[in-house]
Parts: C-alpha cells; sequence; structure tokens
C-alpha cells in the first residue's frame, strides 16, 4: 500500500502527477468525503469472472459513490464505497460489519469487484 488521498487533502506532489482531485457532481448520498448514511446490502454478491491483470481504473471509476463488493487477491472480500480513483489506487469507506471506515487500496490488490 502506499499514501492514499483524503477528500480532505487532496493529492500533491508524487503521487499522481497531473492528476487532478475530482471536484464536482456530489454523490447520490451526499457530498464527496461524507461515509454512506446506510449500511450495505445484507448479502455478499456472486463473484465474477476473476483477472489475472489489475484492476482498470476506468473500470472501478464506475462505481463511485455507489455500494461496492471488492475481493482481494488475498482472499479477502468486503463492501465498499469508493468516492475517489486514481491511476493506481482507489479511497473510500470500507463496512466494517457496524460502520463505515476510510480505507485506501491499490488497485492490483483487488481480484473482482461489482457496484450496485
Amino acid at each position: 500500500m502506499g499514501f492514499f488521498p483524503s477528500p480532505f487533502n487532496p493529492p500533491q506532489g508524487p503521487f499522481m502527477p497531473g492528476q487532478q482531485f475530482p471536484i464536482g457532481p456530489q454523490g447520490p448520498q451526499g457530498t464527496m468525503g461524507q461515509a454512506p448514511t446506510a449500511p450495505p446490502p445484507p448479502f455478499e454478491p456472486q463473484q465474477p469472472q476473476v483477472s489475472a491483470f489489475a484492476v482498470d481504473p476506468g473500470a472501478i471509476a464506475g462505481c463511485l459513490f455507489r455500494n461496492t463488493f471488492i475481493w482481494l487477491t488475498n482472499g479477502n472480500r468486503f463492501w465498499f464505497y469508493p468516492i475517489f480513483v486514481g491511476r493506481t489506487s482507489v479511497a473510500g469507506f470500507r463496512w466494517t460489519g457496524r460502520n463505515w471506515m476510510y480505507f485506501g487500496i491499490d488497485l492490483n490488490q483487488i481480484s473482482s469487484f461489482t457496484c450496485f
């Protein structure tokens, strides 16, 4: 893992040269940087086809501000609510089973994902 930008601290310097923090429209459950106000769906979806390649940032960007289920390459799996997608990482809120916690991860650690 590495440095993960916060919506309150946009990425600067060597993290992602030339990349700007996404500013603009609000997500369906509030403004950027806010955790969802409700828990994720109460089920675990079926895992899509696993890829041998790292997750493409353009693909997971379609899940911004949506409940997203993520399967990691190490076997862990969890609900996630992404609010930022960078060139090599994604950040947002991970469901702990009780609440949402801010979390970031490198895209190459994600095996597959699906969003709702």
